[in-house]
C-alpha cells in the first residue's frame, strides 16, 4: 500500500468517523473538546499530587507535567505540522465540503500530527507511570480517548492525525518519565508500598478515586451542557 492509498483510507475512515445527525453529540463533543471542561480534574490532580508527596516532589511532578505538555506540543505544532504541511479536512481541497462542523469550527490550515492527541497521551502516559495503579492507567487513557476522538468528530484532524500523534505523546511521556525517575533516584528517597490502601508509588487509592470521580462528573457535566449548548448552537 502507497503513501496515496494510505491517505485515501485515512480520508474515508475520516469521512466515516466525522459527525453525526445528533444534536445531543455535537453539542457533547464541542464540550469536551474544550481545555477549559477539564480545569477541575486538573486542579484535582494537583491536589493528589501535593497530598502523596512532599512539596519538593510536588514541584518537580509539576514541572514534568509542563515540560511533557511543552514537548509534546513542540514537536507537534512546532515540527510536524509545518513541515508536512497537511491540510486539516476541514481545509482539504478534495473533501472540505464534505466534513460535518459544529459551530463552523475549522482550527487552523494544518493538522498533521495532532497537538490535542500528543499533549493528552503524553500526560495520561506520565501521570500513569508516576503513580503505578492499573486503574488510574485506565482512567486517564479513556480520558485522553474520548477528547481526541472529538477532533475527528469535529473534523478538524484525520484520524491519522490522531494516531500519530497519539503515538508522538506516548513517546514523550515515556521520556519524560525516565527524565523524572533519574531525578528521583538522585535527589529522593524511593519507598515501594505494598499496603491496599496505597499504589506501588505511595499514592492513596482513596486519592485516585477521588480523580476518578471528578473526572466521571466532569462527563456528566458535559451532558447536562452540551444537551444546552446543542439547543442554540445553529441559530
Amino acid at each position: 500500500m502507497d503513501i496515496q492509498q494510505l491517505i485515501s483510507f485515512d480520508q474515508h475512515l475520516l469521512l466515516s468517523l466525522n459527525g453525526s445527525d445528533s444534536l445531543f453529540w455535537d453539542g457533547f463533543m464541542w464540550i469536551v473538546t474544550s481545555t477549559k471542561t477539564w480545569i477541575p480534574a486538573a486542579l484535582t490532580l494537583l491536589y493528589i499530587i501535593f497530598k502523596n508527596n512532599k512539596w519538593q516532589q510536588g514541584v518537580l511532578i509539576i514541572f514534568m507535567i509542563a515540560l511533557v505538555i511543552l514537548l509534546a506540543d513542540q514537536t507537534a505544532s512546532g515540527i510536524c505540522k509545518p513541515f508536512f504541511a497537511r491540510y486539516r479536512p476541514t481545509h482539504d481541497p478534495e473533501i472540505m465540503y464534505l466534513v460535518d462542523t459544529v459551530n463552523n469550527y475549522r482550527g487552523g490550515l494544518y493538522g498533521f500530527i495532532s497537538s490535542h492527541a500528543s499533549n493528552t497521551f503524553g500526560v495520561a502516559m506520565l501521570i500513569s507511570l508516576i503513580v503505578g495503579n492499573t486503574w488510574l492507567t485506565i482512567t486517564m487513557f479513556l480520558w485522553a480517548a474520548i477528547p481526541t476522538y472529538s477532533r475527528i468528530y469535529l473534523g478538524v484532524h484525520y484520524p491519522g492525525d490522531i494516531f500519530f500523534g497519539a503515538i508522538d505523546g506516548l513517546i514523550c511521556g515515556v521520556l519524560v518519565f525516565l527524565l523524572y525517575r533519574f531525578i528521583c533516584r538522585r535527589f529522593f528517597t524511593q519507598q515501594r508500598y505494598i499496603s491496599a490502601q496505597y499504589t506501588q508509588n505511595g499514592y492513596s487509592v482513596q486519592s485516585i478515586g477521588v480523580l476518578t470521580l471528578v473526572l466521571l462528573l466532569t462527563y456528566f457535566f458535559a451532558v447536562i451542557w452540551g444537551m444546552m449548548v446543542s439547543k442554540n448552537m445553529y441559530f
